[in-house]
């Protein structure tokens, strides 16, 4: 799994899929989905039927960067 830079999160549409988080956090697929059905996964996701969605911005802020990629 290849690991995620700000610059990369920064290239994302405005919500991502949940793999692609899971990979920024350095999160399995086993462990991320075990954490968003139990409602544990560390950002907000959106849940639209079977599909899970994460925000970029929350995500981004849970990795300590704001919109233009700086770590605060």
């Amino acid at each position: 799994m290849k690991s995620m830079t700000f610059r990369d999160l920064q290239d994302l549409p405005p919500t991502i899929d949940l793999m692609t988080a899971a990979r920024a956090l350095g999160i399995g697929r086993s462990k991320a989905y075990q954490l968003a059905r139990d409602g544990e996964f560390p950002v907000r996701i959106i849940r639209i039927g079977d599909l899970y969605r994460v925000c970029t911005a929350d995500l981004m802020k849970v990795l300590g960067a704001d919109a233009d990629g700086r770590v605060s």
